[in-house]
């Protein structure tokens, strides 16, 4: 009897841990899917409004940008440097994401394409590969903290 006792408690344990990860799984997946859905909304704002409102508005306090070799941080700092950026467009996708197990903290990578004028007047097209840190908010938002 304690032999089937003790097989019963293992196989129990083995239930109820496939059904936590099975539980963890549909969480990141989730996660993941509102990561993108906000990278979508992010670049839908900065191609209808500009990228100067749109860095500002999905920048968390504490986010940090690197331009080049220059690091600006705080969104402060960092609405003082999108004023002075001229565009004529942002394009991205993230083409990987991952999310962190508890779910307060992802990134997403992918490559985008900068369009600007040049000083004769011609669209100038820069290309490269993004890589963006997600924090999510108090209130159940993600912001960016690193670009």
């Amino acid at each position: 009897m304690k032999k089937y006792f003790h097989i019963a408690i293992i196989l129990l344990a083995l239930v109820f841990s496939c059904k936590d990860a099975n539980q963890e799984e549909v969480l990141i997946t989730k996660w993941k899917q509102e990561i993108v859905d906000t990278e979508a909304a992010f670049a839908k704002m900065a191609k209808k409004q500009g990228i100067n409102k749109a860095f500002v508005a999905y920048a968390a306090d504490e986010a940090v940008l690197m331009r080049g070799n220059q690091l600006i941080k705080g969104k402060e700092a960092i609405t003082k440097f999108m004023k002075l950026q001229v565009s004529k467009g942002l394009a991205w996708k993230p083409d990987y994401v991952e999310v962190s197990t508890s779910g307060d903290l992802g990134y997403t990578y992918g490559y985008y394409t900068f369009t600007y004028q040049d000083s004769t007047g011609n669209n100038v097209e820069s290309k490269g590969v993004f890589h963006s840190v997600w924090k999510r908010q108090d209130d159940g938002s993600w912001k960016f903290v690193w670009d």
